[in-house]
């Protein structure tokens, strides 16, 4: 049994929360309120920066590969069959800024991170690369909803006054996770099979999805 920083009491050791979410469904929020009420650490972006440090890469390069995925000529030839990217260790000399290298070093922070606390991550197919790395607290989440909560957080959010640049936007940056996540992992990133707990957030409050997840660490053995 583990005393966590943040007033929670787990009866396993630890706990890594990975969350997949469709952009506007809430998922960040969810994410950074989650790990309060836990008391564990949160990353999204900053597994950016952390990178670039580790890797002495410009973050520049991070930021502009982030959730994209790779050459689009080879995306053309692999096509929709996708394709699964060997999770080896990075180069450190010659073509160090391929998205696959990128790719390869952001997924070392992401196991680093994994393997020495407990946490919560979103996005960045941390889902799959703790999977292959055969995590066994590890707790896969994916926060979607319908089109008309997605385009009315991304509003809210995102400050956007028109209801037709929410919803392009909303649809770009589906497509780039959809096409990064196959790139990447050679599976579909909305195939719900893949996660343990996917969560329909159209009727639901940001509040009350992090309350569900509770309730499901609860039920598989966590006392939060």
């Amino acid at each position: 049994m583990l005393w966590i920083g943040g007033g929670v009491f787990m009866d396993k050791n630890k706990l890594v929360i990975a969350i997949e979410r469709q952009y506007g469904s809430g998922g960040p929020i969810v994410g950074t309120r989650l790990a309060e009420e836990l008391g564990v650490s949160y990353y999204d972006d900053e597994i950016l920066s952390m990178t670039a440090e580790k890797s002495a890469v410009g973050e520049q390069y991070f930021r502009l590969a982030d959730e994209k995925a790779g050459n689009n000529v080879l995306r053309k030839i692999v096509g929709g069959m996708g394709r699964k990217l060997a999770l080896g260790h990075p180069k450190i000399d010659g073509d160090v800024t391929s998205p696959e290298n990128l790719f390869r070093f952001q997924s070392e922070v992401i196991r680093e991170l994994a393997d020495h606390e407990s946490c919560v991550i979103i996005g960045r197919c941390a889902d799959y690369i703790l999977e292959s790395a055969g995590k066994e607290d590890l707790v896969k989440i994916f926060v979607y909803a319908d089109t008309p909560t997605c385009v009315r957080r991304t509003m809210e959010v995102d400050g956007i006054l028109d209801t037709k640049e929410a919803l392009d936007k909303l649809n770009r940056i589906t497509k780039q996770r959809r096409e990064y996540h196959r790139y990447f992992t050679g599976r579909e990133w909305e195939d719900m099979t893949n996660y343990d707990l996917p969560i329909n957030a159209s009727k639901l409050e940001l509040d009350q999805i992090v309350d569900l997840i509770k309730t499901y660490l609860r039920m598989i053995g966590y006392e939060i």
